[in-house]
């Protein structure tokens, strides 16, 4: 069974775990297949994939937004697979933040407290202390049309929390913001997770966001889970050829021993008469690095692979499209695939 807690000496114990965990809908393969997962107590944990992959239908059915065909949902050792939302103890951070736009960002946050019954002052103190601690309390009479999308997923992240939730699910909660603000508003989820201790389980469809957010990554294909542990594991040492492609970064090629995975950048250009023979087909400047698409014969067929070469090397040695070259990468740099 795939395991989120970290390699350590006292593992952590675990805020959610998923049994055999099925989605079926009427037609085709489940969107979820018999899934196993443990998610440690108080980690970021991100459920990657490509669209269909069954990482939002499983976020879904941890909230208790969609049923569950077969399988169960834990959440500390307790059952929750057939509660209703609100009784489970996880709150959902939606992409669209879903405020709503005719009431105040402070109304808004303590929305949840209201249908509680709480009394206006109390629900209002507390909504007050959760927007100050997102940096919000000076806004807190604004309504979200008069907000940006950052401020505008401050309020959400409050009023999620405004739950005391034991576990926050997010549903790519950063895809409607513009690429800065999406890098400074990764910087704060992972800021407040720490802050708050919370476990955090994160659905995105971005392999860059998931790695500079996560504890654990979960990548999905299918419906299923291909592999799980920490980013530098999952993209150091891929365990398909799907990983390998998907998070990108690496060239797959077939050899007598099997298919292995060699990062771009761990790829070189050989001297005369030595390695894997490449014509240049793309020539591409990135800034701190150039790099070169190439192609070459690879098994029974054409491949196209990838190198990343230093600003300063490019300088010193450029090279030009349809200019033949040879490969080269070391035997550590190889890693072995999964058939």
């Amino acid at each position: 069974m795939p395991s989120a807690a970290p390699s350590s000496s006292a593992p952590r114990p675990v805020a959610v775990e998923l049994v055999a965990l099925t989605k079926r809908y009427a037609q085709g393969q489940p969107a979820v297949d018999s899934i196993d997962l443990r998610i440690a107590s108080g980690s970021y944990c991100c459920l990657l994939g490509p669209s269909g992959c069954g990482k939002s239908t499983t976020l879904r059915m941890i909230a208790g937004h969609e049923t569950v065909s077969s399988g169960d949902v834990l959440l500390e050792d307790r059952n929750i697979t057939d509660l209703p939302a609100a009784a489970r103890g996880t709150a959902m951070m939606f992409q669209s933040f879903a405020l709503f736009p005719h009431l105040s960002a402070l109304d808004n946050v303590a929305f949840s407290l209201k249908m509680k019954g709480m009394a206006r002052a109390e629900r209002h103190a507390k909504a007050q202390d959760l927007l100050e601690r997102v940096a919000m309390g000076h806004l807190a009479q604004r309504k979200p049309g008069e907000l940006s999308g950052g401020q505008q997923q401050r309020v959400a992240l409050a009023r999620a929390l405004i739950t005391q939730p034991k576990v926050l699910l997010l549903d790519e909660p950063l895809s409607a913001l513009d690429p800065f603000l999406r890098v400074q508003m990764r910087a704060e989820l992972r800021r407040w997770q720490k802050e708050l201790g919370l476990t955090f389980i994160h659905v995105t469809h971005s392999q860059e966001e998931a790695m500079a957010l996560a504890d654990t990554m979960v990548v999905m294909n299918q419906g299923l889970i291909e592999q799980v542990g920490p980013p530098h594991e999952v993209y150091n040492k891929p365990a398909t050829e799907f990983i390998a492609r998907f998070m990108g970064g690496h060239n797959v090629l077939d050899t007598p021993a099997g298919k292995i995975a060699v990062r771009n950048d761990h790829m070189r250009i050989a001297t005369a008469g030595e390695g894997l023979a490449a014509t240049v087909t793309d020539v591409e400047y990135q800034g701190t690095y150039v790099l070169l698409g190439l192609d070459t014969a690879n098994g029974s067929g054409r491949t196209g692979v990838s190198l990343m070469l230093p600003e300063a090397a490019f300088a010193d040695r450029p090279y030009t499209l349809g200019e033949d070259v040879r490969l080269s990468w070391a035997a550590q740099h190889a890693h072995a695939l999964a058939a």
